[in-house]
């Protein structure tokens, strides 16, 4: 009898610890993601931004402290914007259209974050696409649309008139 009862009490202790430990424990869902804030710090050098120079990459609008700092950003985009990420940083989203759909964007309601960047999309179904291959759709949200490609060949010869190139 003495052994049941121990075995009893020690069985109703070992329950009681387990419920403790599980109340304690905050469900994935449930945890509070970082607040994230503006960028102030050049992801290249670590500098205050110059907000005069900047680049647009993967629908984002990134700040440096110098022109020098473009070439790096773009070698190895992925690399700046994780460290953004992980310091809860938030570039400027230049986006004008899904990158999956293509459609133009008319209001930026629907969006995901993804590797320090957050990427809006037309409707929600687009983000599901978009998660199975980001890398394909950042890339398309470097390439300009066909009014732009047009406004920039024409930028790019008028820059380079007289230049034998």
């Amino acid at each position: 009898m003495l052994t049941k009862t121990l075995l009893t009490i020690a069985g109703l202790l070992l329950t009681l610890s387990v419920a403790i430990a599980a109340a304690d424990a905050k469900p994935a869902d449930t945890a509070k993601a970082p607040e994230l804030k503006a960028q102030t710090l050049c992801p290249v050098m670590g500098g205050k931004i110059d907000s005069t120079i900047y680049t647009d990459i993967q629908g984002q609008r990134v700040y440096l402290c110098c022109a020098g700092c473009i070439k790096p950003l773009k070698k190895d985009p992925d690399k700046y914007f994780k460290k953004a990420a992980a310091d809860s940083v938030l570039f400027e989203n230049v986006q004008t259209s899904c990158p999956v759909s293509g459609e133009e964007l008319k209001e930026k309601k629907v969006y995901a974050d993804h590797g320090g960047r957050r990427v809006y999309f037309c409707y929600k179904g687009c983000i599901d696409k978009f998660e199975k291959d980001p890398q394909k759709y950042l890339t398309l949200l470097d390439k300009p649309s066909g009014d732009e490609a047009v406004k920039k060949e024409k930028s790019h010869e008028a820059e380079h008139e007289g230049h034998n190139h």
